[in-house]
């Protein structure tokens, strides 16, 4: 029976532990859309020969990162030329080498004009020890194992990706490094080592030699020293940073977020709700009282005139008996009037009846005294990225300005579809390898981008699914709406179920 209760208790622990970022096969997919082989070719007898090869990373401005001891022969052989093959794809491209640098293992390569090849984002925090990383290249043994002919090697096809720890504080004497398990071979040379979320945070480099039955480990340039290279060469990389968040724990946080505002929100309608009753009593019982005295004070008057009246016809009567005809005439038309006057006065007294008009009229609001601005209202807006709510692997968190219309229109050409407060954009570009979903929360100011980073097969599916729908400008209507929701559906059919990046923006108005 205790058993049974401590494995309950296991069990809800567990439950209850706070979620870890687990690596997701879609991030590493993602990241090894960047990494390439380098092919090394040498010219005999007039012939073109592969000699052997290296991986490398794409990092934009058609440049590869790769080893130097990759493209070491090309230093002393002007015959030795190299050919970049993408993961994934139909076309491969010629490099020539911008700069080696054997002091710490790095060459960068230029590619030929029009390649295009996604880059990768560099990690630009510190890796943690123990931290789970991922080794991506084109490991030569497995070819071997494969025994795929030069011809299929040269062709685009996934990378190998293998899994390890790292063990930090250890580095290399010549050159920043991390030590790392995650397993690499020849032909690994100059492919990156990724994180959880497949960021780069390495570049792999060598390995060392088990001996007398001890474990392999293997070392990655850090992306310190890297960029360092990179500035060097006027190269300017994509960087990002921040912790290494699972789309779940984002969702998780967003739901308790959202359910601590609903919370909030039902709390302040009760107390609005409280205070409006209070008020609505206080207002009710003034209109009673208000009544009240204007009954008792009509009342009261016309009692006064009665008396008058009295006394004006008491005074006709004196008058006539004294022979005075005129003066008791007017003394009687006078009796006449107040007494006319006094019944007025007395029939026109509020009714108990009037106080619901009496209450709605005290509530009419102020034109003149608005209870507040909507904070998506139209115009300009200025919007500055959430780092708690997002999961960033390879954008910029740059601010985002826009203009937004009351019709979902932004910058005066693109239309978005409504559902509420939100206004929500599918954009599959021709050029970017990714898809990007856009939300805009009109009602609480908030931008996200849900972003997509596909293979090439997803994303021709993803553009075909695009083209079917003609949306370009503002369309505003139920018409438009309703092609745009269509387009919008039938993208997220083609869609992962979780995307690699979300971006959360918090926007105010901008006067700009």
């Amino acid at each position: 029976m205790r058993s049974i209760w401590l494995c309950l208790i296991i069990l809800l622990a567990a439950m209850a532990a706070p979620m870890t970022a687990h690596a997701s096969s879609a991030d590493i997919n993602a990241a090894s859309r960047s990494v390439v082989r380098v092919a090394v070719f040498s010219q005999e007898s007039g012939e073109r020969k592969l000699i052997g090869h290296g991986s490398g990373l794409a990092i934009g401005s058609g440049k590869i990162i790769t080893n130097a001891h990759v493209v070491e022969e090309s230093i002393y052989n002007e015959m030795i030329t190299f050919q970049i093959i993408p993961s994934q794809g139909r076309e491969s491209y010629m490099a020539t080498v911008q700069k080696w640098s054997p002091e710490n293992d790095l060459a960068l390569l230029k590619l030929e004009a029009g390649a295009k090849i996604p880059a990768a984002s560099l990690y630009s925090g510190s890796v943690p020890d123990g931290a789970d990383v991922f080794a991506i290249g084109y490991p030569a043994n497995v070819d071997v194992a494969m025994e795929l002919s030069a011809e299929e090697t040269l062709r685009p096809q996934p990378p190998v990706k293998t899994r390890g720890t790292v063990s930090a504080g250890r580095s290399a004497k010549a050159y920043d490094t991390i030590l790392h398990t995650a397993p690499i071979a020849p032909g690994h040379s100059g492919g990156p080592m990724v994180d959880s979320c497949g960021r780069v945070v390495g570049i792999n480099s060598f390995g060392s030699t088990a001996a007398n039955g001890g474990s392999e480990f293997y070392f990655a340039i850090s992306i310190k020293e890297l960029l360092a290279f990179l500035r060097s060469q006027k190269v300017t990389a994509q960087t990002v940073s921040g912790p290494c968040k699972t789309v779940a724990e984002l969702t998780y946080e967003e739901e308790k977020r959202e359910a601590a505002a609903r919370k909030k929100i039902e709390n302040e309608q009760r107390v609005a709700s409280e205070l409006k009753a209070n008020q609505m009593g206080k207002i009710r019982r003034d209109a009673e009282f208000e009544i009240l005295s204007e009954r008792e004070n009509r009342m009261a008057l016309s009692g006064l005139l009665l008396l008058l009246a009295l006394a004006a016809l008491g005074l006709s009567y004196v008058l006539f008996d004294h022979k005075k005809r005129t003066p008791a005439k007017i003394a009687g038309i006078a009796c006449a009037a107040l007494i006319f006057a006094a019944i007025a006065i007395y029939m026109g007294r509020p009714s108990f009846a009037d106080v619901d008009d009496r209450v709605k009229t005290a509530l009419i609001d102020d034109p003149a005294a608005p209870e507040g601005e909507l904070s998506g209202k139209e115009g300009n807006k200025l919007c500055m990225v959430q780092l708690d709510r997002s999961r960033i692997t390879v954008s910029s968190t740059a601010d985002i300005k826009f203009n937004w219309a009351a019709n979902g229109c932004v910058n005066d050409r693109t239309q978005y579809a409504q559902n509420g407060n939100i206004w929500s954009r599918s954009f599959v570009p021709n050029n970017d390898p990714q898809v990007s979903i856009v939300r805009y929360d009109s009602g609480q100011n908030l931008y996200r981008i849900e972003r997509y980073l596909l293979g090439y097969n997803a994303m021709k599916k993803a553009r075909s699914a695009r083209k079917t729908y003609n949306v370009s400008g503002c369309m505003p209507g139920a018409e438009a709406q309703a092609k745009i929701n269509d387009m919008n559906t039938a993208v997220r059919a083609v869609l992962p179920a979780q995307p690699n990046e979300v971006l959360v923006f918090s926007c105010q108005d901008s006067g700009e």
